[in-house]
C-alpha cells in the first residue's frame, strides 16, 4: 500500500516483509564492522610513527606564512644539532630570506653557508625567514631568534611593509625595537637595506629607503645598502613575479651579503682567543 506525498513516496511494510529483511540487515552490518576493523588495523602503525611520538616537541623548522599574524615558531636552536658548537649566523627575514619559489639549497642562507665553508670560516648559517612577514611579525619573533644564541643576525625585513604601503614611522619603530633587543643580547646586527618599485611614488620610496640608512647610523650597524643590488629588475635573475630571485639571483645576493659580512667575521677572528694562541 502506498500513500503519495508532495515529493516523497512512503512504502508501508508488513510484518512478514520485515522478518525477511532483518537477516539481510544483520549480514550487511557484520560486513561493515569487519571491513572497518581491517581498515583500522592498516592505519594503526601510521599513528605510532607520528611526530608526536618519534620526535621532540617543537623541532619543526619555521614554515612560510602568508600573514604576519602567523609569524610565530619555535626557537631557532630547535633545528640545530646539539653537537654543532660553531658560532651561529641567523638570516632573519621574510620570503627573500626563506627562499620562496626556489629549492632549499638555492636560498641565500644555504648558498652563504657553502661560501663560508669554502673560505674556511667555521660558522653555521641558519635560515629564519618567514614568507609574508612584516616588521610587526618580525618583532614578535625576536625572542625565539635570540633563543638560538646567535653571534650575528642579518636583519632583512620591511619589504612587505613597503609593498603594502604601511606606515613608515611604524616600520621604522619596529625595526628599531628589533635592533635594540638584539644589541642588548650582545648580538652583532647587519641591516639589509631594501628599495621599492618607483610606482609607489618618489616621496614614499625615498623615505622608505632612508629608514635603513638612518637606523644603521643611529645604532652604528654594518649596512648592506641594497640586498638585491644587481638582481632587482633583471628578468633573467628573478622569478615570474619579478620580486623573488632565482637560484642564480640568490648567488649574487650572497656576494652582496659577503661584502658586508666578511670584514666583520675577519675582525672577530683576529680578536678571538684561539687566533691569539695560534699567533
Amino acid at each position: 500500500m502506498q500513500k503519495q506525498f508532495s515529493y516523497y513516496t512512503v512504502r508501508m511494510t508488513t510484518c512478514s516483509d520485515l522478518f525477511r529483511i532483518i537477516p539481510r540487515l544483520m549480514t550487511g552490518s557484520l560486513l561493515v564492522l569487519l571491513v572497518s576493523g581491517l581498515v583500522g588495523c592498516d592505519q594503526a602503525p601510521l599513528s605510532s610513527g607520528s611526530p608526536s611520538s618519534s620526535a621532540p616537541a617543537g623541532t619543526s623548522r619555521p614554515q612560510p606564512a602568508t600573514d604576519d599574524k602567523l609569524s610565530t615558531g619555535p626557537p631557532v636552536s630547535a633545528a640545530m644539532p646539539e653537537s654543532d658548537n660553531r658560532p651561529k649566523i641567523v638570516a632573519f627575514g621574510d620570503s627573500l630570506t626563506a627562499g620562496l619559489g626556489v629549492s632549499p639549497e638555492q636560498t641565500y642562507p644555504a648558498q652563504l653557508q657553502k661560501q663560508l665553508d669554502t673560505l674556511g670560516l667555521r660558522y653555521q648559517v641558519l635560515n629564519a625567514g618567514v614568507s609574508g612577514d612584516t616588521t610587526a611579525g618580525g618583532l614578535r619573533r625576536v625572542s625565539w631568534v635570540l633563543a638560538g644564541k646567535p653571534s650575528v643576525v642579518i636583519l632583512e625585513l620591511g619589504g612587505n611593509d613597503g609593498l603594502r604601503g604601511l606606515s613608515l614611522p611604524e616600520t621604522r619603530s619596529h625595526l628599531d625595537a628589533m635592533i635594540r633587543q638584539l644589541k642588548e643580547a650582545r648580538v652583532q646586527v647587519i641591516l639589509a637595506g631594501m628599495k621599492l618599485p618607483p610606482n609607489y611614488g618618489e616621496e614614499y620610496t625615498t623615505k622608505f629607503e632612508a629608514i635603513y640608512r638612518d637606523l644603521a647610523k643611529t645604532h652604528a650597524l654594518a649596512l648592506i645598502p641594497f640586498l638585491l643590488e644587481g638582481v632587482g629588475g633583471d628578468q633573467k635573475l628573478n622569478q615570474a613575479d619579478g620580486i623573488h630571485p632565482t637560484g642564480e639571483g640568490y648567488r649574487i645576493v650572497v656576494q652582496n651579503v659577503l661584502q658586508t659580512l666578511l670584514p666583520l667575521l675577519n675582525a672577530s677572528e683576529s680578536h678571538s682567543p684561539n687566533s691569539k694562541k695560534k699567533a
